[in-house]
């Protein structure tokens, strides 16, 4: 599929020399103890963070030399909390596409369907919403820019046990219908098995172990990706 992704020696707080390739459309799961560095990590893909030292290339050029809104529609994000505008839910989907003159709202009630919400949902001021509605906005309000990698930081951690179904059965949906590559950090290792084929196990700021994901989890090489799943 090609090379998407590049981190040559990136340095950042807790990070220590991270080299990695991400290949277009895998589903890459960051997983590791509290601290170990991976929402940092994630957040050097579309800059809401940036190294202090190394290189991060996508697609062969510096991230760095794309204008700040164009790398995060192409590297779209979705967080724990959804950080929503308090307005409507077509005012928060429409936010991207308007800054590059892309707003459709046919493409939006797809987008809506996409997270198994109908278009109804446009007008609704988004306090009205519930929890798991608001989150399936957020994934929605990213997914109206039509990202080529999505970038996915515990997405489900507050969320109860229906709500983190539907929204795990959204994303493996779209992950079997969009020609998209995902990147997320998730301390549920059941999802990481549902949802991803690769995996980095991260412990002090280093990557410790990188391969298959269910081979990881089945078959740990490194001492402390054992230690980590033995819950010691």
């Amino acid at each position: 599929m090609g090379t998407i992704f590049q981190l040559k020696s990136v340095q950042k707080r807790v990070l220590n020399f991270i080299d990695l390739s991400i290949e277009k459309g895998d589903r890459l799961i960051i997983f590791g103890p509290s601290g170990s560095g991976k929402s940092t990590l994630l957040h050097l893909f579309n800059r809401l963070e940036d190294p202090e030292d190394g290189e991060i290339l996508y697609n062969g050029k510096a991230i760095q030399s794309f204008p700040i809104p164009e790398l995060r529609k192409i590297i779209g994000l979705v967080m724990q909390q959804p950080h929503l505008f308090p307005e409507t839910v077509k005012d928060n989907l429409k936010f991207g596409p308007s800054l590059f003159e892309e707003w459709n709202e046919d493409k939006a009630i797809e987008v809506l369907k996409h997270v198994n919400l109908s278009g109804e949902f446009l007008e609704r001021p988004v306090d009205e919403l519930s929890g798991g509605q608001q989150q399936r906005v957020s994934l929605a309000r990213t997914l109206a820019n039509q990202p080529e990698v999505l970038l996915l930081d515990e997405p489900t951690s507050a969320l109860d046990d229906k709500n983190i179904e539907m929204i795990e059965e959204d994303l493996m949906n779209l992950l079997k219908t969009q020609d998209l590559t995902m990147v997320m950090v998730t301390h549920n290792l059941n999802q990481a098995k549902r949802l991803g084929n690769k995996g980095i196990f991260l412990e002090g700021g280093e990557i410790k172990e990188y391969g298959h994901l269910p081979d990881m989890i089945e078959q740990p090489q490194s001492k402390e990706l054992i230690r980590f799943l033995n819950h010691e």
